[in-house]
């Protein structure tokens, strides 16, 4: 993988350890390891904005309305 920018990130002890160690079992940089956790992060991100967005028409019930449907079908 080719990174084109660099930054400097400061982490807790105990999670620079951990990465450290992941590299090592992974043969991986630290650098590819978060490079990888972010991609996967945004990724995430982008389909629940996604799924947001094909939601957002749906009507909305209020908490009320929710509450006496469960338990009308009791679910609670």
């Amino acid at each position: 993988m080719s990174l084109t920018k660099r930054a400097t990130v400061y982490f807790d002890p105990d999670i620079h350890k951990t990465l450290k160690v992941r590299a090592a079992e992974t043969s991986s940089s630290i650098s590819d390891i978060i490079d990888n956790l972010l991609r996967n992060e945004f990724l995430a991100d982008q389909e629940d904005l996604k799924v947001y967005r094909e939601r957002l028409s749906e009507p909305t019930i209020s908490y009320e309305s929710l509450i006496s449907d469960l338990k009308k079908n009791g679910k609670i």
